[in-house]
C-alpha cells in the first residue's frame, strides 16, 4: 500500500518493543544520570574556556566547538528518549522525526569535522610552531569553526530534503529514534538517488578521518624525530587520538549494523549499539580533555575555589 509520507502524521518506534516496564525504568535512570553528567561535564568545559582568559586559543576555541556540539546532538535525542521509557505509546511525529535526522546526523558528522580541524591545529603548533600564529589568525580561526559547523548541516539538510520527498509504504522504524536508513527502506518506490547522496557523505566523513590520520602521522614522525616535542604531543594529541577512535568505533558499528546487520542480533544489543555514540563520545570527551590538559584542568579548579571564595 502506497502512503503519502506527509499524510502518515507519525512513526512507530520499534526499538522498545521488547523492553519491559521494570527495565524501562531502570534504563531511564542510568539513562538521566548520563545525560545530567554530560551537561555538566560539556557546560564546565565551556564555561571554564569562555571564562578563562589565557584558553582564549585556537585549540581551546575548537574544544569548546566540540563540547557545544555535544549538547546539540544529544538535546535531540536524550529528552524524546527519556520520555519515550515511561511512555506506553512510542511514536513521533513525521516532522520531528526528520528533525531527529538532521539534528543526530549533523552533530555526528561536525565532530568529525571538529577532530579535523583539530587536528590541523596541532599539526601547525607542533610541526611548524614558528608559523603558528601567522597561519593561525582569528580569522582563521573564525573560518575553520564555521566550516566545521555549517558543511555537516549542508549535508544534512541535503539528506533530510531529499528522504521527505519519499514516498512511504510504511510507518515503523526499526530503532530507538529516527535514522536516515530506516526512513529510507519505508520508501515505495527506488533510492538509489538517496543512496548515492548518502555514500557520497559517508566518503566525505571518510576522507576526513584520512586527513587526520595522515596529520597524526605527521605528528607521530615529527615526536620521534624531536624528543623535546614528544610532551607537548603526547599531553595535546592522544585525548584527539582517542576522541577519534571513540567517535569512529561508536558511528561505525552505527552505520554498517544499521545496513548490513543480522535479525538475529538481540534488540537490547541493537539498541546499544545504535545510541551509543550519542552516550559516550558526549560524555568522555570532556573528561578526557579536562584530565589531560594542564592548563584546562588548572582554569576549572581556579574558578571553583574562586566561586567558593565568592559564595563563602
Amino acid at each position: 500500500i502506497m502512503i503519502n509520507a506527509t499524510m502518515l502524521g507519525s512513526f512507530t518506534l520499534l526499538g522498545f518493543k521488547d523492553s519491559s516496564a521494570k527495565y524501562r525504568l531502570t534504563l531511564f535512570a542510568l539513562t538521566l544520570l548520563c545525560y545530567i553528567v554530560i551537561i555538566f561535564v560539556n557546560v564546565a568545559l565551556i564555561l571554564t574556556i569562555i571564562l578563562e582568559e589565557k584558553l582564549h586559543k585556537p585549540m581551546y576555541i575548537f574544544l569548546c566547538n566540540l563540547c557545544f556540539n555535544s549538547l546539540y546532538g544529544t538535546a535531540a535525542f536524550h529528552p524524546k528518549f527519556l520520555f519515550d521509557l515511561l511512555s506506553n505509546t512510542h511514536v513521533i511525529s513525521y516532522a520531528g522525526c526528520l528533525l531527529q535526522v538532521f539534528f543526530i546526523y549533523s552533530y555526528a558528522t561536525t565532530d568529525f569535522s571538529i577532530l579535523a580541524v583539530m587536528s590541523y591545529d596541532r599539526y601547525l603548533a607542533i610541526c611548524r610552531p614558528l608559523e603558528y600564529h601567522s597561519i593561525m589568525t582569528k580569522q582563521r580561526v573564525a573560518f575553520l569553526v564555521c566550516f566545521s559547523r555549517l558543511v555537516p548541516m549542508i549535508c544534512q539538510s541535503a539528506v533530510v530534503i531529499m528522504s521527505s520527498k519519499l514516498i512511504l509504504c510504511g510507518f515503523q522504524v526499526e530503532k530507538l529514534y529516527c535514522e536516515n536508513w530506516s526512513f529510507i527502506k519505508l520508501s515505495c518506490y527506488s533510492t538509489t538517488l538517496n543512496n548515492i547522496v548518502g555514500f557520497f557523505v559517508i566518503i566525505l566523513y571518510c576522507g576526513h578521518a584520512l586527513f587526520i590520520l595522515c596529520s597524526y602521522f605527521q605528528l607521530v614522525t615529527f615526536a620521534l624525530r624531536y624528543p623535546e616535542r614528544r610532551r607537548k604531543f603526547l599531553q595535546t594529541c592522544m585525548p584527539h587520538l582517542i576522541c577519534l577512535t571513540n567517535v569512529s568505533a561508536t558511528l561505525l558499528f552505527d552505520v554498517m549494523y544499521a545496513r548490513y546487520g543480522s535479525e538475529s542480533v538481540p534488540q537490547s544489543l541493537k539498541n546499544f549499539m545504535a545510541i551509543q555514540f550519542l552516550i559516550i563520545p558526549p560524555m568522555l570527551n570532556p573528561i578526557i580533555y579536562g584530565l589531560n590538559l594542564t592548563q584546562v584542568r588548572n582554569s576549572f579548579f581556579r574558578l571553583c575555589r574562586y566561586k567558593k571564595q565568592v559564595e563563602g
